[in-house]
């Protein structure tokens, strides 16, 4: 049928074969009165999507289309949108939807709303059209205003589209940390997450120390603005970190593999270590113990709100901060590949799939 009664997007069928996606048409939501079409222009390639269709976590409604670092251009506008107009360049994160009316909505948490509806794989209520979201492999998206942000004209769409997800996710714990001059922070992980943690907590002013198993990115985390590379490799790394950092953001995908009585030894009293990478394993064995000897905790998050995504992109914009990026022309073989680099982490930092022009020509 095509365009606005169906989408067109690069889908998995299977968990079983995650690695397999078939350009297929997809029903989406139905338009409402705060709803906008946003023609694709290009989408970044989240941690989250392979976790999703690999099964790592969980299962998951096939076929399935992900995708939730998306920019494009507004294409249509609900009769109540007073935020974006027909033409803006504009982009979508991991979130589509919350209730606006909760506790959490009216205070700027509309990210832990409980009624929230994720960007793919979530079911929207038989009002909205009872259909499964697909996500940016696609040629379009439809999203509640709320959830949809202008761009800042100085940052490209390939830069801007790892933002909507990996950078609200990094930025909004740091801000919320109260991080900047004065403080000592320390990202583990130098990866799509961490890349992005170092560049917004040195642009915030902090003193930031990169915490990371792999010694061959210490050159990169100090280009992202990092003091001091530690090599957590090394035998007894902590131990000339006691009781250092103010606040710890843990970015990597190995918790699991972790001694946290080391890293929550260098922390400061009452310091924190801030769980932002969400591995397929569970955490190492905790004890109330381990955070009595210097009054630490530990704590995660979901995203950010959409004041803090504002923030953030003005954060860049200002600062002109340049995050590291690899494009992929978006096709059946350009999904594999960017999902493939992604799982074994050969990716330096994020990926973007582009040339969505090409891939849907009849848009």
């Amino acid at each position: 049928m095509g365009y606005p009664d169906t989408f067109e997007g690069f889908m998995v069928q299977s968990q079983d074969d995650w690695k397999t996606f078939k350009k297929q048409e997809f029903k989406p939501k139905k338009f409402q009165e705060r709803d906008i079409d946003i023609e694709i222009e290009c989408c970044g390639v989240c941690g989250s999507d392979v976790h999703t269709i690999n099964g790592g976590w969980g299962d998951a409604p096939m076929p399935l289309c992900v995708g939730h670092e998306v920019i494009g251009k507004a294409i249509k506008v609900g009769d109540k949108v007073k935020t974006v107009k027909v033409g803006d360049r504009v982009g979508v994160g991991a979130q589509i939807w919350s209730c606006l009316e909760c506790k959490p909505c009216k205070t700027d948490n509309e990210n832990y709303c409980p009624k929230k509806i994720d960007t793919y794989g979530a079911p929207y209520p038989e009002e909205m059209g009872g259909v499964i979201a697909q996500g940016g492999y696609a040629s379009h998206i439809r999203a509640h205003e709320y959830f949809t942000f202008k761009i800042p004209d100085d940052i490209p769409s390939v830069e801007a589209a790892p933002m909507m997800c990996a950078g609200l996710t990094t930025y909004s714990p740091l801000l919320r940390a109260g991080v900047g001059p004065g403080k000592k922070v320390a990202i583990v992980g130098v990866g799509g997450l961490g890349h992005y943690a170092i560049l917004w907590a040195s642009a915030m002013g902090a003193e930031v120390y990169v915490l990371s198993h792999s010694p061959d990115k210490e050159q990169a985390a100090k280009e992202l603005g990092a003091k001091e590379f530690i090599s957590t490799a090394d035998k007894d790394w902590d131990k000339p970190w006691a009781f250092t950092f103010d606040f710890m953001l843990n970015t990597a995908d190995a918790t699991h593999e972790f001694d946290l009585v080391a890293y929550l030894g260098t922390l400061a009293v009452n310091g924190q270590m801030h769980h932002v990478g969400l591995p397929d394993e569970k955490l190492p064995p905790i004890t109330a113990q381990m955070f009595a000897p210097n009054g630490c905790s530990m704590g995660g998050s979901h995203i950010g709100s959409r004041p803090e995504m504002f923030q953030m992109l003005k954060l860049a914009s200002e600062k002109k901060l340049k995050p590291k990026i690899e494009t992929i022309p978006i096709s059946e073989a350009g999904c594999k590949k960017a999902v493939e680099g992604v799982a074994n982490n050969s990716v330096r930092y994020r990926y973007t799939l582009t040339d969505f022009d090409k891939a849907f020509p009849n848009r």
